[in-house]
């Protein structure tokens, strides 16, 4: 019998396309990640993954292998999700903190889904700008919350009381006006081509955006307009208009309600990392459900991105 929690390893390089990407999703060093996934290929007698120098890719029998785990996993997602519900989770309440494009895009069908299971518990959700959610959680104000973070940055210093476990990895992409030269192409832009090119910045004192905007100065992206606050919505809209080009996460560029080129960039090492963050001591069967209902809408959010 396959071990869950290789599977789950399997699954996640599959989504992340490289071992390093899956590992800082799943919270493993990537020595770590790549033993596991030996440990599963034993098992299997077969090759399941091949690496090259930009990441890994399945073999036939691990597209085959990672077809069932998911069913796997989402039907032990499912137990613990029903056991909850059997153990009485009921009545009491839920308190949840948010960033708006994840409270916009990925939070509504998780709230749908625990709602369905349990309609008793009351719902309240806040807006927590990251990384004001970490505080919230440590301070009690709410049980859980999605924070986000960039790469390159410094790391965000979590408090003893809080752990973040990481639900989704994505690439920061191009994104253009309609039509743009720099969107004419399928292949990687190189990083330096936009050199010279005005960009539509966040402001350079905004924490999560600094090691990105620093890599984009470094490049010489010329900064044309700032926008001061965290509003990727406003970034979307100047950039369809004309107003310069911005480097934005593949999410805020596919559900942009403005038209925009988009193009990946090279190397792909500009990312933003979605997390949930949860107190230490003692989680509730509340927050514990809630977050494995988390884990199963954010992967499908990978595999259908």
């Amino acid at each position: 019998m396959y071990d869950p929690t290789r599977l789950a390893a399997l699954v996640a390089v599959s989504e992340a396309g490289s071992i390093t990407r899956a590992a800082e999703r799943l919270g493993y060093t990537p020595p770590a990640l790549s033993q596991q996934v030996a440990k599963l290929e034993r098992e299997a007698g077969t090759a399941l993954l091949v690496r090259h120098p930009r990441g890994a890719r399945l073999t036939a029998a691990g597209e085959l292998l990672v077809t069932r785990a998911r069913r796997v996993l989402d039907e032990l997602e499912l137990a613990r999700h029903e056991l909850a519900r059997v153990a009485g989770l009921a009545g009491g309440s839920l308190r949840l903190g948010t960033f708006q494009t994840a409270g916009i895009h990925l939070l509504p069908p998780v709230l749908s889904a625990f709602r369905r299971a349990h309609p008793d518990v009351e719902l309240a959700v806040a807006n927590h700008e990251p990384p004001a959610g970490i505080a919230a959680v440590a301070a009690g104000e709410v049980d859980l919350a999605l924070t986000h973070t960039y790469a390159p940055a410094e790391p965000v210093p979590l408090p003893a009381s809080v752990a973040a476990e990481p639900l989704l990895v994505e690439e920061l992409v191009l994104v253009t006006a309609p039509g743009h030269a720099l969107a004419d192409g399928s292949s990687r832009l190189p990083l330096g081509a936009l050199a010279g090119q005005p960009l539509i910045s966040m402001a350079p004192d905004h924490p999560p955006r600094q090691g990105v905007e620093a890599a984009l100065a470094r490049a010489g992206a010329a900064p044309s307009v700032l926008v001061e606050t965290p509003g990727y919505a406003l970034v979307c809209a100047l950039v369809s208009a004309g107003l310069g080009v911005a480097v934005v996460p593949e999410m805020v560029a596919r559900t942009s309600a403005t038209p925009l080129g988009t193009r990946l960039l090279d190397p792909g090492e500009l990312r933003r990392t979605i997390s949930v963050v949860h107190r230490n001591d003692g989680p509730t069967p509340t927050a514990d459900a809630f977050r494995a209902l988390l884990r199963g809408a954010f992967g499908r959010a990978v595999r259908q991105s």
